[in-house]
């Protein structure tokens, strides 16, 4: 996949291109059948198909109160869109500035004009331009004089447990609720946060009798507290483990960790990028009377772990 971070870096229109726009967060299932039908569209007409996304997220430079935080941040939103098969990501810098461009002038000088469009895949709700004046009724108005196709694909239904359609809010109210497998559905794979393995308190192996991986979190969103199975990606290979998010109360230090204990497994692993998939939430943080207590827990929470991941 070619990636393009500056429309100046564009010097001709793309053959037959095919793009799809949005901000991607999380590249659900339905950001994926957007995505699909892009690059479906494209084969078919012997072109280009693109996705164009922004960075950062517009609500943040827009001062939009409570922006929530991100699902994927922008390197495994860009490995997630490679995946799904596009041959061109355009990031635009989203600025203040950007974002006065008319709805007119995105399609014109953007879209067609820079970009050479054919066909623009989008949902229902898609909205551009300056205050979000454009939409999907504006953009088949702009396509009969412009000349290209406009491809409006129907909403994704979440589940039968959830009312709607896939969204990235459902899935991020999912992940902080804790229902980690309901997520996976939506998501269309399991949720996935990554980090560097860095030194911890120092109880894992030596009081508690588990060795554990803390992690140094990158990501923004993390699930709900409490304690998890879960796979472990390092030195590309996978391991099972089990997954403690919270603040230890039992030793009542009040700080939070992520901590993997990974089965199995007995590498010295500081300093190094793993990635924790979560498969299904085991219970709650809970505070202990004594050490042996919580030792014992943790022993039922790894066999719970491996029965679930075997």
């Amino acid at each position: 996949m070619q990636f393009i971070n500056d429309l100046d870096d564009i010097s001709k229109p793309f053959k037959n291109a095919v793009i799809t726009i949005g901000n991607f967060d999380g590249v659900h299932i339905g950001h994926q059948v957007l995505l699909g039908r892009a690059a479906e569209k494209a084969g078919a007409m012997d072109g280009l198909s693109l996705a164009m996304t922004f960075e950062p997220h517009p609500a943040r430079v827009l001062g939009q109160n409570n922006h929530p935080p991100l699902i994927t941040l922008y390197e495994q939103k860009a490995e997630l869109i490679e995946r799904s098969g596009i041959d061109v990501l355009i990031t635009i810098p989203f600025t203040r500035e950007f974002a006065t461009i008319t709805a007119k002038q995105f399609v014109g000088d953007l879209l067609v004009g820079k970009i050479g469009i054919k066909a623009i895949v989008i949902g229902q709700d898609y909205t551009f331009g300056k205050n979000r004046e454009g939409n999907a009724a504006l953009l088949k108005f702009f396509s009969k004089s412009f000349g290209f196709e406009v491809i409006v694909i129907d909403w994704i239904p979440a589940s039968d447990r959830i009312h709607g359609r896939i969204s990235s809010t459902k899935i991020r109210e999912l992940l902080m609720e804790g229902n980690v497998s309901e997520a996976r559905k939506l998501l269309g794979r399991f949720y996935q946060i990554k980090g560097t393995v860095v030194s911890g308190q120092g109880r894992g192996g030596k009081v508690l009798g588990f060795q554990t991986a803390n992690i140094n979190l990158q990501d923004e969103l993390c699930p709900k507290t409490g304690i998890y199975a879960v796979t472990v990606e390092c030195d590309d290979k996978k391991y099972e483990g089990v997954a403690n998010i919270g603040y230890s109360p039992t030793f009542d230090d009040h700080i939070f960790t992520v901590e993997v204990h990974i089965l199995d497994f007995n590498k010295n692993i500081y300093g190094q990028k793993i990635r924790v998939n979560f498969i299904q939430r085991i219970r709650d943080e809970i505070k202990f009377s004594n050490i042996p207590a919580l030792s014992k827990q943790i022993e039922k929470d790894v066999k719970e772990a491996h029965n679930i991941l075997s």
